[in-house]
């Protein structure tokens, strides 16, 4: 297959679209992904207009070219072989605005953002984001929650770009919200900005709170090592760390991936760990747990892209 980054075509294409500095081509996508996995992208676009997110996937559409929405790269992991076409991050949207009770954030802003931006308004609601590294956009797509909260409790809408290229303001009732659930992927939306309604609070004990989850998440999550963060959604009646753990998998590595030793639910790249080390990690584990507790794990992280040829 001819790589799609080869067709100067598509690249004076995407420069009429936005501007050069918005355009890589061949890049590695390990560059832009939370575990540093991931092969090259012949394209990766990061618009700065809702317009420029638009016209790409338009222009997608009428090449017939594979296009991809790469998030921030939080919880997601990107094969060795890359991804062809077309792979777009939207890291350069980060606006966040507040007015009254109510917060507008930009799919490319930092969910961790939006929960300070909350704090600084004396604003509850969002508390239990403060530890969440993901994008807006990310934590629609998988009703990112954490500690007890969930993204559907404060959102209201969210504005976002259909396959066609068509702007569409959707309600939260229309996302399907669930347990890191959505139908966002179904349906192939590209989340462009979110409003969440939060209540008023108390500084002071909005702050306790976020300093109380944060140090909960720092004392007990490997954030020293590059990882998804958490691998496997909570099985109904089980927690996985402690299904991984009471399978004696803490610390067990294939290559440069290991089960970390600090939480079991997190399978971290200590050593320049390939996509398919990782992966192979993930089968692993589930493999085990299978078959001493009989509990299937499910992955909350998406495995996206090509294997190596």
């Amino acid at each position: 297959m001819i790589r799609v980054g080869l067709n100067h075509h598509i690249y004076d294409k995407l420069l009429k679209i936005t501007s050069q500095k918005n355009v890589m081509v061949d890049e590695k996508l390990k560059n832009h992904t939370y575990t540093r996995l991931g092969g090259k992208a012949d394209f990766l676009v990061t618009p700065e207009t809702y317009k420029e997110v638009q016209e790409i996937v338009k222009l997608a559409n009428n090449e017939n070219i594979p296009f991809t929405l790469l998030g921030n790269g939080s919880n997601l992991i990107v094969k060795d072989g890359g991804i062809r076409g077309i792979v777009m991050n939207l890291q350069r949207l980060t606006d966040i605005s507040t007015t009254g009770t109510t917060i507008v954030a930009q799919s490319g802003a930092r969910i961790i953002d939006v929960s300070r931006e909350a704090l600084t308004h004396r604003l509850s609601g969002l508390e239990f984001a403060c530890g969440i590294p993901g994008s807006v956009g990310g934590a629609l797509f998988m009703n990112a929650g954490a500690y007890g909260g969930e993204i559907k409790d404060v959102l209201v809408s969210t504005k976002v770009v259909d396959k066609k290229g068509n702007i569409q303001i959707l309600t939260a009732d229309q996302l399907d919200l669930d347990y890191r659930t959505s139908n966002i992927p179904e349906k192939g939306y590209i989340v462009l900005e979110a409003t969440f309604s939060l209540k008023k609070g108390n500084y002071e004990e909005i702050k306790a709170i976020m300093d109380d989850l944060t140090y909960k998440r720092e004392s007990k999550q490997p954030l020293e090592y590059p990882s998804c963060g958490s691998v496997f959604k909570r099985p109904p009646g089980y927690f996985a760390g402690k299904l991984i753990q009471d399978s004696d998998l803490q610390g067990k590595q294939i290559g440069g991936a290991q089960v970390s030793l600090k939480h079991a639910g997190f399978i971290v790249n200590i050593d320049n760990a390939t996509a398919s080390e990782y992966i192979a990690l993930i089968h692993h584990v589930q493999e085990t747990v299978m078959k001493k507790f009989g509990v299937k794990l499910e992955r909350e992280v998406k495995i996206i892209g090509e294997d190596p040829q």
